[in-house]
């Protein structure tokens, strides 16, 4: 992993990390505060936030670490193996959400304080900018792992919206309205499955070596054919490792060509992908003889 990559997924994860910390802290207590159970429930699933960036941070640091013996294909993987522990950490908080609202709803209990309403303004606009600043370095370093961390941060500044509005509803509605906040925490809970859910397919394809998108197949194909002595790529796989794409292909050459001829221009067809597509790490080229396959296959 480049250094700059490395760098940039880690300060996005740790300012995450340490704002959520303080975010959360501050939840707590004015919920606990304000009577507020919506503003309770935001701040335990802010503490969630802080446990799955700590999830991705080591996810990133990981996936950093150079190929070995035993992982020939580099840690990669760890990636969208820390993608899909957020996931799931979405999807539990949201459940434990919901259960919590629940119980409370037809428990009678005080109005949240006013203040607490100001205090959610606060925070979603904090974490609104968090959710900015952690999607924009995801996607310039293409981290899964960080982009889940980026939803979560979006799952927590609608769950504090939410959680106003309730709040609000129950400021404004008086005695009777007092269940609007728990109300509002269900609602809120709703969208953080479905960010749940959103983030866990990506994840689930990149750890079942999914093929990407057809059209860097495609490059990776007719960058293949550019080279004289190929006459055609008759299989190309592609996966991807991490930020990385790892690539199996069987070219085509004249049967009549010598071995060492076929293995120079296996080499060129591997410099030609991997130099015009940084993000290719290696390419294993398999040699066949021009017109075999098509005879196997009949």
């Amino acid at each position: 992993m480049p250094p700059n990559r490395l760098q940039r997924s880690l300060r996005a994860t740790f300012i995450g990390m340490a704002t959520n910390a303080v975010l959360s802290a501050v939840k707590l207590a004015a919920g606990i505060a304000g009577h507020s159970h919506a503003l309770v429930a935001d701040a335990v699933e802010s503490f969630a936030d802080v446990f799955s960036s700590l999830i991705v941070w080591r996810g990133v640091v990981v996936a950093a670490e150079p190929a070995d013996e035993d992982h020939p294909y580099g840690h990669g993987k760890a990636e969208p193996i820390a993608a899909a522990i957020v996931s799931g950490m979405l999807l539990f908080a949201a459940g434990w959400i919901v259960t919590k609202a629940l119980g409370e709803v037809a428990q009678p209990h005080p109005s949240p304080a006013p203040f607490t309403l100001a205090v959610l303004v606060v925070v979603v606009i904090v974490k609104e900018i968090l959710f900015r600043f952690v999607r924009r370095e995801g996607r310039a370093v293409d981290n899964l792992a960080v982009r889940a961390d980026a939803r979560h941060h979006r799952s927590d500044a609608i769950t504090s919206f939410a959680a106003g509005i309730g709040i609000s509803v129950a400021l404004l509605g008086g005695p009777g309205f007092e269940a609007a906040d728990d109300w509002a925490a269900m609602a809120a809970a709703c969208v953080i499955a479905w960010n749940g859910f959103k983030v866990l397919p990506p994840a689930l394809n990149e750890l079942m070596d999914t093929a990407p998108d057809r059209k860097i197949r495609e490059q990776i194909r007719r960058l293949a054919e550019t080279i004289p002595g190929v006459a055609r790529v008759e299989k190309c796989f592609v996966r991807k490792m991490g930020y990385q794409f790892y690539v199996d292909m069987h070219v085509e050459v004249d049967p009549q060509m010598t071995v060492l001829h076929s293995h120079e221009i296996a080499h060129e067809v591997k410099d030609k992908i991997r130099d015009t597509m940084p993000s290719v790490n290696d390419v294993l080229v398999h040699i066949e003889p021009l017109g075999i396959a098509a005879k196997r296959v009949r």
